[in-house]
């Protein structure tokens, strides 16, 4: 697997409808994860805590509702992704876009299997860095 940069988009209730808009524009494979299926139960359940289109032209768009206690404010609304199975690589660019910044999650492995982090950088620039095992 290469190391590839993906847009993620960040909504308050609307990334359903979001996702399924650019699935239908741009064609390809649409995965959703709701907060319920991670267990989280109630008015919240129903919405979507990832998402994931990837089309035929090789374009790569993520997706997901905030949690219920975070708002989204028009300048949080994209957060740069960095994802791969290149551990070395994809850690230390988190320990060097973290660097002068603040790490949101620590790098660490998480439930769904990858280790997974989330930084602002010294800029102000979100970014998520997820390692995917490799095989």
């Amino acid at each position: 697997m290469t190391t590839r940069l993906s847009p993620y988009l960040h909504f308050n209730g609307g990334a359903r409808a979001a996702i399924t808009f650019y699935e239908s524009v741009f064609g390809g494979e649409l995965l959703v994860n709701t907060f319920g299926e991670m267990g989280m139960e109630g008015e919240q359940a129903d919405k979507i805590m990832h998402s994931q289109l990837e089309t035929p032209h090789g374009l790569v768009l993520m997706a997901g509702d905030t949690p219920p206690d975070v708002t989204v404010s028009a300048s949080d609304t994209v957060t740069l992704c960095l994802s791969g199975d290149d551990e070395a690589q994809l850690t230390a660019w988190f320990a060097a876009l973290s660097e002068g910044g603040e790490i949101q999650v620590p790098l660490e492995r998480q439930m769904w299997g990858d280790v997974f982090g989330q930084c602002a950088d010294q800029h102000g620039v979100s970014w998520m860095v997820n390692i995917v095992p490799q095989p």
